[in-house]
């Protein structure tokens, strides 16, 4: 249970508009309590469940449009955060609503797709003047959408699977070391042997500033899609309030070293109060060796190797493990 609120009153222009309400969230995001106007205004709400299939995470929101959109863009991040094979919003249960300003901030989610590339995000609504909207805004366009859920999931499992591998570190001053023989091995096993100089800095930077500032453990993904590399980082810190406007808690050397080498970059919080901290750069390859990039989706398991630098140092503290599957 995540919200309790018990007995609270409320009165406007000497009426009672709530009186002796009690009221559980479970886990999830709401939004839109009684406003202005008390018990006249609905309440709109935002629900993450995780699809059955393969991994699809289903936001699930209801009431008006323009007061669940905010509570969407904090789940896709959560969501994301994840590594889920695709995020999917059910809008079956929002009212017929296509105020210009809720659209506009709905259509932004497609930041997401073009900045963290590799996860589908898919919006499924029934009411066609919001699809309309979306198909011709700049970055609705990186958004599937469509008028139900099961056509919403189906497109998302539709799309191809990222080539992804993962490597547990714990926050010792060898991280960074192991972070890097990691991403080498990892492109050069992809034959993307020409970004291994920058991806190794970017990622030692990263790593470096988790292991110093979080101290905890640590969660490194590396992921390919289409041309694009992304880095991402996973600790249990919390994200700070100023974290956003200091770049992420990145500062001199490392801020350089991270936005000089990067497309782009960001951070998200995650549902366990921690963090991922994200870098994507180009890494194009030639048309003839693109089919040699395996597609696979990396989630731990209890069989999974452990990783050897080197050296054969799999015992060293700052190496907790790697995960390799298949799709």
């Amino acid at each position: 249970m995540m919200i309790t609120v018990k007995h609270p009153g409320k009165t406007c222009a000497k009426k009672t508009a709530v009186d002796d309400l009690s009221l559980s969230l479970n886990r999830g995001l709401a939004t839109g309590f009684p406003g202005p106007n008390g018990a006249r205004t609905s309440t709109s709400t935002v629900r993450a469940r995780k699809h059955a299939i393969r991994e699809v995470v289903v936001l699930e929101a209801a009431g008006r449009l323009i007061g669940v959109v905010e509570g969407l863009e904090a789940a896709i991040q959560l969501a994301l955060a994840e590594g889920p094979r695709g995020v999917v919003c059910d809008l079956s249960g929002v009212l017929e609503d296509a105020e210009p300003l809720a659209v506009e901030v709905l259509a932004t989610a497609g930041r997401h797709v073009r900045d963290w590339p590799g996860t589908p995000v898919a919006v499924a609504c029934p009411d066609p003047q919001v699809r309309e909207a979306l198909d011709a805004h700049p970055l609705g366009t990186h958004l599937i959408v469509t008028e139900s859920l099961f056509s919403a999931v189906s497109a998302v499992l539709a799309t191809p699977t990222q080539a992804m591998e993962r490597l547990q570190l714990a926050p010792h001053p060898t991280a960074p070391r192991a972070s890097r023989d990691f991403v080498t091995r990892t492109l050069l096993d992809w034959r993307l042997g020409r970004v291994i100089p920058f991806a190794s800095r970017v990622v030692s930077e990263l790593v470096s500033s988790s292991s110093i500032n979080a101290g905890t453990d640590i969660d490194l993904s590396v992921a390919w899609d289409h041309g694009a590399l992304r880095l991402a980082v996973r600790d249990h810190g919390p994200v700070l309030p100023d974290q956003q406007t200091s770049a992420l808690g990145l500062h001199g050397r490392c801020l350089s070293v991270v936005a000089g080498l990067s497309r782009t970059f960001g951070v998200m919080p995650t549902a366990d109060g921690g963090k991922v901290v994200w870098a994507v750069l180009d890494a194009p390859r030639p048309q003839l060796l693109t089919r040699g990039i395996r597609s696979e989706r990396a989630t731990p398991t209890p069989n999974s190797p452990i990783f050897t630098d080197g050296r054969g140092s799999t015992e060293m503290p700052f190496c907790a493990g790697s995960s390799r599957q298949g799709a």
